[in-house]
């Protein structure tokens, strides 16, 4: 079986980028992209969901290509996965079998792997969700998986409709998955910190609008002032 087109791990992204990456959401992710003007601003698909809602996704895309619900390069990719890479794994959708079981979910637990992505089907869905590592997938089928190979592993591929090269920025929670191309990671970064900052603001104002009209005190000016310029150029 000829294994062409089975790469190696791209370098892991640093933990000082992975560390600013904790402070954000894929949403505010997200909002910085589409500052920027990139494509589809990272969003995976809305039907790719996490199976434990309650559990963070963040690290450096590993990629496989597979199609039809066959496993067998998922296998291979997990075995040779590390600590710090979360496996993303373009199955086109495939609705007719599984893609994985609790099995391979805590093969890669083991090995240390940060999460996986299946754009496609999984089972064994409680067995999956007691994984310290999230899971995200489109839906749950029983069937098992098919086991032809080869594959292809850490190649570009599209998944979620979304392009993800290995190497890329991957981070998910209850919305959503994200990714961020690692070529533009530090610009993203700093318009997503923008964000965050002009959220916690919003927050501070809220809270004082609802803590004065409590106290019935007169109330400050409650709507942001990009939503008054826009109501005064009507």
């Amino acid at each position: 079986m000829s294994k062409a087109n089975y790469k190696s791990l791209p370098d892991l992204i640093s933990q000082e980028v992975i560390d600013r990456v904790k402070k954000l959401s894929p949403a505010q992710l997200c909002d910085g992209m589409e500052a920027l003007g990139i494509e589809r601003n990272g969003c995976m698909d809305a039907s790719l969901l996490p199976l434990d809602s309650d559990k963070v996704l963040i690290g450096t895309a590993c990629t496989v290509d597979t199609e039809d619900g066959d496993n067998f390069p998922i296998h291979v990719a997990i075995y040779q996965g590390k600590p710090g890479y979360v496996l993303v794994v373009a199955g086109k959708g495939y609705t007719e079998r599984c893609y994985m079981g609790d099995l391979m979910g805590s093969a890669a637990e083991a090995v240390g792997l940060s999460g996986i992505i299946i754009d496609g089907y999984v089972r064994d869905k409680v067995g999956l969700s007691q994984l310290s590592i999230p899971i995200y997938a489109k839906g749950l089928m029983q069937r098992s998986p098919a086991k032809r190979g080869p594959g292809e592993i850490n190649t570009v591929v599209t998944c979620a409709g979304v392009k993800v090269t290995p190497g890329d920025l991957i981070v998910g929670d209850y919305d959503g998955v994200t990714v961020v191309p690692r070529d533009r990671i530090e610009e993203v970064l700093a318009a997503a910190e923008k964000k965050d900052a002009y959220e916690a603001k919003r927050r501070e104002t809220i809270a004082e609008y609802v803590k004065c009209k409590n106290e019935q005190k007169p109330l400050p000016e409650l709507a942001p002032a990009w939503v008054t310029e826009m109501i005064t150029n009507k």
